[in-house]
């Protein structure tokens, strides 16, 4: 049978239940029937879910889902209750022993040892769902999956909580007013629709990329103007990225102040609270029967490499993934349709060199046989004198990247560079406009969730010595391993490639007196190829090898 749960959140103060002061998991008593949640059974279980997509009732839209792990114990829970003072609090530990301090539960026969930690857990996740409810979320759990030991916990956001969340984030909504767009006549007009007709077949079938004539005033949702904002259709107000993105805002303030975690979502994820947080996709994009959706319309005219010749949905990808996601993509499409012209002048200029290859006056002579030049030793007493024609191929190969053509390619590209941005500065205007992005603001990073939890961890040590209102920060003997570390650590990097580099050097320097010495004469006429080519090797092992190291370090960096 499926566990659906719907909460709502009683007082603590009505069941009886005091909790004060929790410093660590021995503080915690746990009990299903007296929790401050209370469950109940919904009222249609077995209704029909689309695609998951909904809560039992079929008509509640899941926002958002937390997944976390459980198990199944089969003994009793006994309570125990923290009184007003600490000589009360020791009366009620003796009377009422926790399991796990090596005393067992009396019940009739002897219970197992209760998990402290699962206890913990599950009293922070109920704490934090119950103060999610009173913030106006609905939630349902559900337990019966194909993981054994996975829960999941749907959330909803209801109208009046997405209003309110829509003002207190300003964001900006569509209204009622709508105004044209202006197009362009004569000549612009006639170039602009030849140009449509000979994209048309790069051009994404979808209906957001093509072009607007209208577009409704948009303005930051209140909800004492709603007459104000086009409202028809409830539904479709609030896209699926907008809710997915207040919901996640409530998430992250939301406190859980009775077991002194007060720092959201992040924080019960980085302690394993809860084991991963996120939106759902709208639907599937597999099969025949699939429903349209914008999941499948983008995972076959833009996530697929036989579109790859296409202009991107840009619009599409702004309305699925938000403005961030597709501010990127929008950059990533005008510097790949940027670097076309680049590359067709780098291709003429690497077939002017070919053409010109044999009338190259400086290669032609170093490829004259009858000059017959003379060059001194590479190296002193085992070296021998050497023909300047043994070097051809390499002063034919070096003119094919070094001609004259060259030049003009250097300056086409400087040039380049700043249309670039130009382009890309004209482009980022017209979205700002578009996507109504007026007074737009990267949102501040936000300390990691690791470090927020050490420096709680930090503040309950310390809150038996001292009381205090402010935000306890590490000093700089907890800092100090940390950058001891990282600054030998990358001392130690920064040796380590001068060090490489240095062996380099010798390994080319000492190959070629080997192979100058050497007793073939193949050897001996090849020394420059065979150098260049293994040197070029090396280092490109070493390049790959120093990459997935100091990958590794900078993530283990990032986690302590």
């Amino acid at each position: 049978m499926r566990v659906n749960k719907t909460y709502s959140c009683i007082p603590a103060e009505e069941k009886g239940i005091h909790i004060i002061n929790i410093r660590a998991i021995e503080d915690i008593g746990y009990d299903q029937h007296e929790s401050t949640l209370l469950n109940s059974l919904s009222k249609n279980p077995d209704a029909d879910c689309k695609y998951g997509l909904y809560f039992r009732d079929g008509k509640r839209k899941v926002d958002y889902i937390l997944v976390y792990q459980y198990k199944k114990s089969s003994a009793g829970r006994t309570v125990t209750r923290r009184a007003h003072n600490d000589s009360t609090a020791r009366s009620t530990k003796q009377e009422q022993p926790l399991p796990g301090k090596g005393v067992q539960l009396e019940m009739g026969e002897s219970e197992p040892h209760m998990d402290y930690h699962e206890d913990d857990k599950r009293f922070r996740r109920e704490e934090y769902e119950g103060n999610l409810v009173e913030a106006g979320l609905e939630l349902e759990h559900d337990e019966d999956t194909k993981i054994h030991g996975i829960g999941f916990v749907k959330i909803h956001a209801p109208w009046n909580v997405l209003c309110r969340e829509a003002e207190f984030l300003k964001l900006k909504m569509p209204t009622k007013k709508m105004y044209q767009i202006n197009q362009t006549h004569g000549l612009l007009k006639k170039i602009n629709s030849v140009i449509q007709k000979l994209t048309e077949p790069i051009q994404p079938k979808v209906a957001e990329h093509k072009p607007q004539t209208v577009k409704r005033l948009s303005y930051p949702f209140s909800r004492e103007k709603q007459h104000l904002f086009d409202l028809s259709d409830r539904d479709s107000f609030f896209d699926s990225k907008t809710r997915s993105t207040i919901v996640y805002e409530i998430l992250k303030r939301t406190t859980c102040t009775k077991a002194k975690y007060s720092m959201g979502i992040t924080s019960l994820l980085a302690n394993g609270v809860y084991s991963a947080a996120y939106p759902l996709h709208d639907g599937d994009y597999e099969g025949e029967n699939v429903e349209p959706n914008d999941r499948k319309l983008l995972c076959e005219e833009w996530a697929s490499y036989g579109v790859f010749y296409k202009y991107q949905p840009i619009d599409l990808v702004r309305k699925y993934f938000g403005e961030k996601i597709g501010l990127y993509f929008a950059w990533l499409g005008v510097y790949t349709q940027m670097l076309i012209p680049a590359s067709v002048v780098g291709i003429i200029v690497f077939l002017y060199g070919c053409a010109t290859v044999d009338e190259n006056i400086p290669s032609m002579e170093m490829c004259d046989q009858r000059n017959n030049i003379t060059m001194c030793p590479l190296c002193d007493r085992t070296c021998s004198y050497w023909k300047m024609s043994s070097a051809c191929a390499t002063a034919r190969a070096s003119h094919l990247f070094d001609n004259p053509a060259t030049v003009f390619f250097s300056v086409f590209m400087a040039l380049w560079a700043a249309t670039f941005m130009e382009h890309w500065k004209r482009k980022q205007m017209r979205l700002n406009y578009r996507w109504d992005l007026t007074g737009f603001e990267e949102e501040e990073d936000h300390p990691r969730a690791e470090y927020e939890a050490k420096v709680l961890e930090k503040s309950l040590r310390k809150d038996h010595k001292h009381k205090e209102t402010d935000k306890e920060k590490l000093t700089w003997k907890d800092r100090f391993p940390a950058y001891l570390t990282n600054f030998v650590g990358i001392i130690f990097m920064v040796g380590l490639t001068f060090a490489i580099v240095f062996g380099v050097i010798i390994y080319r320097i000492s190959t070629a007196a080997a192979l100058a010495i050497s007793s073939t004469p193949s050897g001996r006429s090849s020394v420059r190829v065979t150098v260049t080519a293994t040197a070029v090797i090396i280092n490109l092992v070493v390049i790959i090898i120093l990459d997935e190291v100091y990958g590794c370090i900078a993530r283990w960096l990032t986690q302590i």
